[in-house]
């Protein structure tokens, strides 16, 4: 006898158990909020790309095995980031949370404290920045200011700079790579594996075993 599976019904189950996971995160998972609060000053090119990059993080999240609950916070309804987010993304209105007062920790590449594990009991922030628009160590004050606490990937820890015809060497990372890298240890418990699947060689880094 030969089972077939109905598309539709693959379909459906398959949004139905995505739905289970991602509220299973509200109540028990990791926690993330990316910080839109800096895109005054953004053209609308770079605010379209930060747009897409938000897509693809929800993207991956909604994949991922174990999500996290993400919250946007800081920008409005009148805003244009918010008519792109509307234009790129289906549902986009309902992404929209309000942030609960709890133990935050600002990702920035500044910090000198490498992240060194994702606590379920804290609240990642990213700031929501594109490179072209990049201004040295905005997250990094905006978190002091607030005293937040700060936490940076272990790119250092786990990965050599790398020789390059640019002799160019980067941690600055879209938000979507740094949410990658993010779920990925979730998932492995492993850097090296997680900074792997997000840092591209043209960032100027490798790990650390990948040159010896």
């Amino acid at each position: 006898v030969v089972l077939s599976t109905c598309p539709q019904h693959s379909k459906r189950f398959l949004r139905s158990l995505t739905k289970e996971r991602l509220l299973e995160a509200k109540h028990s998972g990791p926690r993330l909020c990316i910080d839109l609060s800096m895109t005054h000053h953004m053209s609308k090119k770079e605010l379209s790309r930060l747009a897409g990059q938000i897509r693809r993080l929800y993207g991956s999240n909604k994949k991922a095995d174990r999500p996290f609950w993400i919250y946007l916070t800081g920008f409005t309804t009148d805003s244009h980031l918010y008519e792109e987010c509307l234009r790129m993304n289906d549902g986009f209105s309902s992404y929209l949370s309000l942030f609960p007062l709890e133990t935050l920790v600002y990702l920035t590449p500044d910090s000198e404290h490498a992240l060194e594990d994702v606590d379920l009991n804290k609240v990642y922030i990213l700031g929501g920045l594109v490179d072209e628009s990049i201004q040295k160590k905005v997250t990094f004050q905006k978190a002091q200011e607030h005293s937040v606490k700060t936490a940076r990937l272990p790119i250092q820890e786990y990965m050599v700079r790398c020789q390059n015809r640019k002799n160019y060497h980067s941690e600055i990372l879209a938000i979507n790579q740094v949410f990658d890298i993010l779920s990925a240890y979730f998932e492995t418990q492993n850097w090296p594996e997680a900074l792997k699947k997000g840092v591209s060689s043209r960032k100027g880094y490798v790990l650390q075993n990948s040159v010896e």
